[in-house]
């Protein structure tokens, strides 16, 4: 079967993210994102880690724009293109627009990618250099290499202090003014953030997504407060898939030994090719009774055709899958399901429930007075590592 999952002549094309649950952790561009989620049959879990201060409003930008009006720097760093348009655009609301692009238009420019370039030339300006590789990474290295000792640099932040770009900077001998163009601060509403935590530590969401590092930190904060941090990177290490636009963003999780995925080029379509890509290759896939089962997060594809399945019942047949054509006791199945009690006759209603939704109830054999199995064909291929 292929990315989309075609069933037998005459079936439906199955959405490629059709049965999966994705979290959106940004605070910019979540429409967009959900959208292409959607389009692609994922269900969306969206909750903003972060919020961004208004620009105009932002003391600290306004600040350090007239500590660069009053000695203006020998070279300047843009490292997004909201950042510096907004920087410019604050600029016209304090009536100082025209002094700032004049002092950066006697600055050496660099921009650190094509969206940063773009916003300098909007602004009437020229950029010197551009990284190919759109990293901050090579753009230190270009500076260190030219020498930067005893020079004025005015470094625009993306949100997030640049701590280990501006320290070699300064460690080189150069005076450095940061410009924090735009800042992140913990959501105004932290409920939703809550929801999304709960449901990434229980298993419930599929993936994540982070478009920015203060995203990612904002999600870790948020769980440093709940006391849930080692919970939260258990299943980002092992059940949900933390997918991240780039390495900048993903450099947070990856420093707590959390693997993540993400495209070569950071860019928001890039990123959801590469989670499109992914994510259903980690699905697991037995041959049950004659049919080829695929175990998604809420549904199930039977012969390629997609079968929504209860919360209860997906607990049961993971549960199942675990050791798929062995009896499983009532037991070991009351303890898989959400919020069991003790009474075993909550297993047969669930199973009653998840063989509906099958529609192919051979699927799974009772075992008289000892429990349940999947029907595993003989010689069959166990596919994907069981989630």
């Amino acid at each position: 079967m292929d990315a989309s999952h075609p069933g037998p002549p005459g079936t439906p094309t199955v959405p490629p993210l059709a049965g999966f649950t994705v979290g959106i952790t940004a605070a910019r561009r979540a429409d967009e994102l959900a959208a292409l989620l959607q389009r692609r049959g994922a269900a969306v879990l969206r909750a903003p880690a972060l919020r961004i201060v208004p620009l105009a409003d932002d003391a600290e930008l306004l600040a350090a724009t007239r500590d660069l009006l009053a000695a203006p720097p020998d070279l300047a760093v843009a490292t997004t293109g909201i950042g510096f348009r907004g920087w410019i655009e604050a600029a016209e609301g304090w009536g100082l627009a025209g002094e700032l692009t004049a002092c950066l238009g006697r600055a050496v420019l660099l921009a650190r990618g094509p969206k940063a370039k773009g916003a300098i030339r909007a602004a009437g300006l020229r950029e010197e250099w551009s990284p190919g590789s759109e990293s901050s990474v090579e753009v230190l290295e270009r500076l260190l290499d030219q020498g930067v000792d005893g020079r004025r640099i005015a470094v625009q932040l993306h949100g997030a202090p640049l701590r280990g770009f501006v320290d070699s900077l300064r460690a080189a001998g150069a005076e450095v003014v940061e410009v924090p163009v735009y800042r992140w601060l913990p959501p105004a509403d932290s409920a939703p953030l809550d929801r999304l935590l709960d449901a990434t530590c229980s298993g419930s969401l599929d993936a994540v997504t982070f478009t920015s590092a203060p995203a990612a930190l904002g999600l870790l904060d948020r769980a440093a407060e709940r006391s849930r941090t080692a919970e939260l990177l258990h299943a980002l290490r092992r059940d949900v898939l933390p997918v991240c636009v780039g390495p900048v963003t993903a450099a947070p999780l990856e420093e707590l030994d959390v693997a993540t995925v993400r495209p070569e080029r950071m860019r928001l379509g890039a990123m959801v090719q590469t989670l499109t890509a992914e994510l259903p290759q980690r699905a697991r896939r037995l041959a049950v009774a004659g049919h080829g089962l695929e175990l998604r997060g809420r549904a199930v594809l039977v012969d390629g055709e997609l079968r929504p399945v209860p919360p209860a019942g997906m607990a049961l047949l993971r549960a199942l899958a675990r050791r798929p054509g062995w009896v499983v006791p009532r037991a070991e199945l009351l303890r898989a399901l959400p919020g069991s009690g003790a009474d075993e006759h909550a297993v047969e209603t669930a199973m009653a429930r998840l063989r509906a939704a099958l529609r192919a109830p051979e699927l799974v054999a009772t075992v008289v007075k000892r429990g349940y199995r999947l029907a595993l064909d003989p010689h069959a291929d166990f596919g994907a590592p069981s989630r």
